[in-house]
């Protein structure tokens, strides 16, 4: 009887921090400088990856360098990865290499970025507040790879782990979502002003986490629309 309830409350608990969970209109808040705090995602599509659109809201201690969007696998850590580099700008890593976007500050307000990246043509765009950055190219004909360990709130060195403090997040994330495609620049526009268009590798409004160390969540900062999904 003991060992039944102990396996019942370890389902449980698994499914309370995997379930599909709707996050609209809340955001991940990281406090403080921290190698411990960070979130887990679990991606609803585990297929290779010959195409991608991560989009997402981040408002963030702006004084330093931190990673936005971490995807590692056991083959490479920076699989894929969106990085600010203070005094630099935005880098995109696919695969490992990676291209800088430059830009001398970002603003000290929520900021919605979407980055996008294809392998038939290795194009890459950056697009922040609705408005593209120049494109840009990197891994023509690579394939992104499969179980991902998908990290918000720092840097993966390793595969799930290798966090630097000074890399971490301070600030709030929200509203992200994954592509296994790229979007059109008008859908782009319209994931700005709050539609979604049917996420297929993480939905914000579907999301499956696991929050560890001081991560809080909390209502968002930014604009809250109720568009509805499309």
């Amino acid at each position: 009887m003991e060992k039944l309830l102990w396996c019942f409350l370890i389902t449980i608990s698994f499914s309370q921090a995997f379930g599909h969970e709707d996050m609209s209109k809340q955001a991940f808040v990281f406090p403080g400088v921290s190698a411990t705090a960070y979130v887990s995602l679990e991606a609803e599509s585990k297929r290779p990856l010959e195409a991608f659109t991560v989009c997402l809201y981040a408002h963030a201690d702006v004084s330093r360098s931190f990673s936005i969007f971490s995807y590692a696998t056991k083959t490479s850590f920076n699989e894929i990865l969106l990085f600010w580099t203070r005094g630099q700008g935005f880098s995109i890593a696919v695969g490992g290499p990676e291209v800088l976007f430059s830009a001398s500050e970002i603003p000290e307000v929520p900021t919605h970025i979407c980055a996008t990246w294809e392998s038939a043509t290795g194009i890459v765009e950056l697009w922040l507040d609705g408005k593209p950055r120049v494109r840009k190219s990197l891994q023509k004909g690579y394939t992104v790879g499969t179980n991902a360990s998908i990290i918000l709130g720092q840097e993966q060195d390793s595969y799930g782990g290798g966090f630097d403090a000074n890399q971490s997040l301070v600030g709030d994330i929200g509203d992200v979502n994954m592509w296994d495609f790229v979007l059109s620049p008008e859908q782009i526009n319209a994931v700005y002003v709050g539609r979604v268009f049917s996420p297929n590798v993480l939905n914000w409004r579907a999301l499956q986490y696991e929050t560890h160390g001081d991560v809080f969540i909390k209502p968002q900062l930014w604009p809250l629309t109720d568009c509805c999904e499309s």
